[in-house]
């Protein structure tokens, strides 16, 4: 954090006022470098780490910029759009924009798949003034009718290199087109690899490029950590450690089936734990996040869909219990801890077959940590662990499907179909193929499928940035500095 504050930077005081009250006195660097262009409308194009500030760099001049020309949307025709490519990630940024618009009588709704589309309709007719959306399900409703982006003054692109990993991008393309070229256009961004380019060029005009960190940098303020295992008894018995201290924490794994797994034994075991991940249905995936933001849950585990677009305050660590294949994955992953200018560690554990694939992706991430031999009683392991909760005796566990409005049933009794797969509650491998093939359309980020990245026209298929395999070790605290 600067020593600078919003209203020096000429944010007008209805903000900083809303700003005040949230406890948000002094700009991130990115908002430092940004504000001044952005609020003047000029075209920006942003390029910062996760968790560097970019959420309220480019709300505060949205919500200022409209609530200064005045006027209320027409029903149907939004004056601003933010395009995010995951539900969590849209979600959270209405929350950051929502009350800033308040302050001068705007309205903001989000748009995304895997929820019905009733409410949405009902809010773009009562006239949003700023939509918060995921691709695929804004083109739906345009297609349909519900809404144009004629009006539209302000267009957001966050985090165009994940939209552009997920397949996105073609929709993205066809939904910019559909703005007016004279509005004003911020694209934020870790990189400008896999078309994330041809973005700017095409869309953006004359842009002013701020640059805070590059994505490959890790944080100052975050500690790596290796911790070698002897096989998988040994790797359970850390990760049930690695979850028993008092903080928050998040526990990454590579399938959907293992997270809901890990997150049953985990709270069986006197720990409670919440899974997210694309088997459940929307509402669901709302109710973990949220009880692991208010502190009813200390234990996150999660698939890649929580890699970006989550923010939790006071994650105090990361496990990458199954490590990435990618090490973009890895350092957005890592990037949940270590926000915001809080301490965080990170910890990658690792299985004797998986070390040479584990050293490659560090040295990729431009990791320089020293590998360690433990095991869950490990000086180590009980160093950053720290003191341990208290034993939470598990609630009763209630008959409920895997899936919202019962779905995992319904495709059981297909034609066809193996009678075991698709039902019961984590039948071995099985049900963990089934879930992953059970939608060809969206990619796990909106439409809550994860399937290996495949290109299917123009809506790619989302990339499991998981590896093959767990792991466990955890290695001396190894700081690395950004530049």
């Amino acid at each position: 954090m600067s020593d600078t504050t919003f209203g020096a930077l000429g944010v007008p005081a209805k903000i900083t006022d809303v700003l005040d009250r949230e406890g948000k006195t002094h700009a991130f660097p990115i908002q430092v470098d940004t504000l001044p262009d952005t609020l003047a409308g000029r075209d920006v194009l942003g390029r910062g780490r996760t968790g560097s500030g970019k959420t309220l760099a480019f709300s505060i001049p949205m919500a200022a910029r409209l609530g200064a020309r005045g006027g209320r949307a027409k029903p149907g025709r939004p004056r601003a759009l933010v395009l995010a490519p995951t539900r969590e990630l849209a979600t959270q940024i209405d929350a950051v924009i929502a009350p800033l618009a308040a302050a001068y009588g705007l309205k903001t709704t989000t748009i995304f798949g895997g929820v019905k589309q009733h409410r949405q309709e009902q809010a773009l007719r009562a006239g949003a003034d700023i939509v918060v959306a995921c691709p695929g399900r804004l083109e739906d409703l345009m297609k349909q009718g519900h809404l144009s982006l004629d009006a539209i003054e302000i267009t957001v692109l966050d985090e165009a290199d994940h939209m552009a990993d997920l397949g996105f991008l073609p929709g993205v393309t066809r939904i910019m087109t559909a703005t007016p070229e004279k509005g004003q256009r911020l694209l934020f961004s870790a990189t400008l690899d896999n078309g994330v380019d041809k973005l700017v060029r095409r869309f953006l005009s004359n842009p002013v490029t701020h640059s805070v960190d590059s994505a490959e940098s890790p944080v100052d303020a975050m500690t790596h950590h290796v911790f070698n295992v002897g096989g998988a008894d040994a790797k359970k018995d850390l990760v049930q450690a690695l979850a028993s201290g008092t903080g928050r924490r998040i526990l990454f794994m590579r399938t959907k089936h293992h997270a809901k797994r890990t997150a049953k034994q985990l709270t069986a075991a006197g720990i409670p734990a919440v899974d997210l991940q694309g088997n459940l249905s929307q509402n669901k995936r709302d109710q973990n996040l949220a009880k692991f933001s208010d502190g009813s849950v200390r234990v996150l585990v999660a698939t890649d869909v929580a890699a970006r677009g989550v923010h939790v305050d006071g994650v105090e660590l990361v496990v990458h219990v199954d490590p990435p294949t990618e090490h973009k994955a890895y350092l957005h992953r890592s990037g949940r801890t270590a926000r915001a200018g809080s301490a965080g560690d990170v910890v990658t554990i690792v299985l004797p077959e998986q070390r040479r694939d584990a050293q490659a992706l560090l040295r990729r991430a431009k990791i320089d940590v020293q590998p360690q031999q433990v095991n869950a009683t490990s000086p180590a392991v009980k160093e950053l662990v720290g003191e341990t909760a208290p034993y939470v005796k598990p609630a009763p566990e209630q008959d409920a499907p895997a899936r919202g409005q019962g779905q995992g049933r319904a495709r059981s009794q297909r034609p066809g179909q193996g009678a075991g797969q698709g039902q019961g509650q984590g039948r071995g491998r099985g049900r963990g193929r089934s879930g992953a093939q059970t939608d060809h359309r969206r990619p796990e980020g909106e439409h809550g499928q994860h399937r290996p990245a495949r290109r299917r026209g123009g809506a790619g298929a989302a990339s499991s940035a998981g590896s093959t395999g767990g792991a466990a070790a955890f290695s001396a605290g190894s700081r690395r500095r950004s530049r």
